[in-house]
């Protein structure tokens, strides 16, 4: 597992904000060029009751914070995914044990390239996040399969069917990849393109609070 940034859990700009004793736990992570500070909204419509903890992109783009590195639009640098991915997962272990939730069920809730960072980490990292709400996600690998077991893991992948960001194809890719290594995969179309609808945060909070 990678480490931390010089400075531990501190030097890894994020939000926590604890919720009800024994709540949930989500894990919020913004799109391209967001914040760790306004992604958080989307928490409280999926469970208000939830402690929520919401890091940031440490990549940048042309100022704008992301999770890894891309060649261009949809065109992924996979080897970054995977760097950084890990660190995402260190930077859960880390701050489930300075905010005291080693036992809270954790599910990521991930917009856009958060969406995609959330993905990548479940899916090599299935011992620390087993739960992702994908909201304009894609399958992060390109056409690699870096995957092992994924026995546990639930994935729930939002898309717009029209979206040329995360077009369809590679939503098929991440569904079946993911199905063939043992996930449990649900999955909703809806008409448009990228963003998020009031239909997917209704769908999102329903499998949330399973």
């Amino acid at each position: 597992m990678s480490e931390l940034p010089d400075g531990g859990l501190a030097a890894w700009p994020h939000v926590f904000v604890p919720g009800e004793p024994g709540a949930p736990v989500l894990l919020t992570l913004h799109g391209t060029g967001g914040t760790e500070t306004e992604i958080t909204a989307l928490a409280t419509p999926l469970d208000p009751r939830a402690s929520v903890l919401s890091p940031r992109g440490r990549v940048r783009e042309g100022g704008a914070a992301r999770w890894f590195r891309r060649m261009g639009e949809g065109v992924f640098d996979v080897d970054d995914v995977i760097v950084r991915a890990e660190e995402l997962a260190a930077f859960i272990t880390a701050a489930r044990e300075e905010y005291a939730l080693a036992d809270a069920p954790l599910t990521a809730v991930g917009f856009s390239n958060g969406a995609n960072i959330a993905l990548a980490t479940a899916l090599l990292h299935p011992v620390v996040l087993t739960r992702v709400v994908a909201f304009s996600g894609m399958y992060p690998f390109g056409d690699r399969d870096p995957i092992d077991d994924l026995t546990g893991v639930e994935l729930l992948l939002l898309n717009g069917v029209g979206d040329p960001m995360a077009p369809a194809a590679s939503v098929d890719v991440l569904e079946r990849t993911a199905t063939e290594h043992g996930a449990t995969v649900t999955r909703i179309g809806r008409p448009g393109g990228h963003g998020i609808d009031g239909s997917e945060v209704q769908a999102a909070q329903e499998w949330v609070a399973r």
